[in-house]
């Protein structure tokens, strides 16, 4: 540390460029720094900086690192404290620029994966991007050397070295909670798990903390299970959605979609004090929706839309511009693609005759002259076929009720299990639509992206980088996902683009159907982690948390410059 200290000193006042002269390898007291990456200008991206902290200065006990899901949830207990510390240091440093800015990619409300911090039976590795400190585009060398001699040994000390082994246990314990409701689950043949007591409304439409004074959610006693969890002597009692098809109905402003949010969030683990901490969803589970004006890029909407006018194919449909209905349905023929086992829909988000199409309707356009067959056609052949489930928030049609193994009822924000009554309901009142002749969604078609749909080149430069939690610059060109709902981290996003960048580096796309390109890059980060897909595996990997597969599949089936074959 003496060392740099000395540097800093002598760089005092000389031009920004010489703080590349610091890239190397110091020692603390406490831990190792690793300066990796120099910005070049004090306009320019942070710089990059790891402080690794062994286990002879900070123990690492073996239970932590018993399981994936027990190390991301020590690795997550860690990184709150280190974004703490973080956040009260981000003052200390002056200058122009960045000077002075400490990023540390710290947690949301869920518990993902991260390459922030990490954790191995040696060792505990905390990634930071720091300002270097400059007055206009001359070395601060005060500033820096308080920089790295008071602020980031703070960081550390008051982070890694203050966080109680008590409050680690405490998140490996909720870790252990969690797995084992997924396992009952599993076992039960459950889509969800929704906890008595659970807060499902959220704070407001940009803030993902729970509502303070909110109703605690109640299960109908119908849908009431009681299961055992480690750590924990009384059974958690709480709503178990089975596998089929569950209809969500209700007036509106009862908190359908808002139940319909919490589930679809319950693919991740959630925080302490979150609210959803036993809010828990099967894992595959995709939010579809309508998607107007999205690339769609060689896929079978057939059992949706055919008999296009002008005789336009409709087994490899694709589109610059897709419609309501063409999206919604190349959504859900994808999600199938990419492993889907549960689907989850909002008529509120949906193209209206992608849904349902009455009987009068029929009786005016006939069935020859209308390509669309509703998804009220197809939901209980998806169920029945392919295993594949249906969470469905409706409030507009009834017709649904035939279609349904369970339907729930919100009531001033109580849910009720109404199923008998819809079926009473269906007798009385019984549907007078045609609907239309069953298929066969067994028969798969496999889609290939060929290497060239990835183009990063932006004149004689390479370029692929995130924007934001929906967006990737990749060469000349952007990939926009707004409606990925189940994005719910910008270093999600961030992954994604380096997912995509080692896919162009490696030619993973040469001669793997989308679903084994899928499997290949969930391999990769099981078996080597985030970083191994970067270029930086050895040093500083940035600031990236796992995607899932869902999402990735997403990203690419939206590139604009993508080329698919079809098998």
């Amino acid at each position: 540390m003496k060392n740099l200290l000395k540097q800093l000193i002598q760089m005092d006042n000389k031009g920004y460029k010489a703080y590349k002269n610091i890239q190397g390898h110091y020692y603390y007291e406490d831990f190792e720094l690793f300066i990796d990456y120099v910005q070049g200008d004090p306009f320019a991206s942070p710089s990059k900086i790891r402080a690794v902290v062994p286990k002879e200065k900070r123990a690492i006990h073996n239970e932590w690192l018993q399981s994936t899901k027990r190390r991301i949830a020590v690795e997550d207990a860690f990184a709150r404290a280190v974004a703490k510390a973080a956040a009260r240091e981000s003052i200390s440093v002056k200058g122009s620029g960045k000077s002075g800015l400490i990023l540390f990619d710290g947690p949301g409300q869920e518990v993902l994966e991260r390459s922030a911090l990490q954790i191995h039976k040696d060792t505990i590795t905390v990634c930071v991007s720091v300002g270097l400190p400059a007055n206009g585009r001359r070395i601060n060398g005060r500033e820096a050397e308080k920089l790295f001699a008071n602020v980031i040994p703070s960081i550390i000390k008051n982070s890694i070295f203050k966080i109680r082994d008590h409050d680690i246990d405490e998140a490996i314990k909720l870790a252990d909670q969690q797995e084992a409701i997924r396992n009952e689950m599993r076992k039960n043949n459950w889509t969800a798990f929704i906890a008595n007591g659970s807060i499902l409304p959220r704070e407001s439409g940009i803030s993902n903390r729970p509502l303070h004074h909110a109703i605690p959610f109640q299960s109908p006693k119908e849908d009431e299970a009681a299961i055992f969890i480690p750590h924990q002597e009384a059974p958690l009692k709480g709503m178990a959605i089975k596998k089929g098809v569950t209809l969500i109905a209700g007036g509106g402003y009862h908190w359908k979609s808002t139940f319909l949010k919490a589930i679809e969030r319950g693919v991740y683990f959630h925080k302490r004090g979150d609210g959803r901490e036993f809010v828990l969803t099967d894992p595959d589970a995709v939010k579809i929706r309508a998607e107007d004006g999205r690339q769609v890029s060689a896929v079978n909407i057939s059992p949706f839309i055919n008999n296009l006018p002008h005789h336009q194919m409709t087994t490899s449909f694709s589109s610059d511009n897709a419609s309501g209905s063409t999206s919604q349905a190349a959504n859900v023929i994808e999600a199938l693609e990419a492993g889907a086992t549960v689907l989850l829909i909002d008529e509120d988000t949906s193209a209206t005759n992608f849904m349902i199409r009455d009987y009068r309707m029929q009786q005016l356009v006939s069935q020859e002259k209308e390509p669309i067959t509703p998804f009220i056609d197809r939901i209980k052949q998806i169920s029945d076929q392919l295993q594949v489930s249906t969470i469905l928030v409706m409030g507009g049609s009834g017709d649904y009720f035939a279609a349904a193994d369970t339907v729930i009822m919100l009531d001033e924000y109580v849910p009720h299990n109404v199923t008998d009554k819809a079926a009473a309901i269906m007798k009385k009142y019984p549907i007078e639509r045609d609907s239309a002749a069953e298929i066969d969604f067994r028969v798969n078609t496999n889609r290939f992206f060929q290497p060239p749909s990835i183009q990063l080149n932006k004149g004689k430069r390479t370029k692929i980088k995130a924007k934001g939690l929906h967006q990737i610059i990749m060469g000349s060109t952007d990939i926009i996902f707004n409606h990925t709902e189940q994005l719910v981290d910008s270093s999600q996003t961030r992954m994604i683009a380096e997912i995509i960048n080692y896919l162009h580096r490696t030619n993973g796309l040469e001669n793997k159907s989308l679903r084994e390109v899928l499997d290949s890059v969930d391999t990769q980060m099981d078996q080597f982690g985030l970083a191994s897909l970067t270029l930086f595996n050895d040093q500083h990997p940035g600031e990236l948390a796992r995607p899932r597969r869902h999402e990735v599949a997403a990203v690419l089936n939206r590139m604009r410059t993508a080329s698919v074959r079809q098998l």
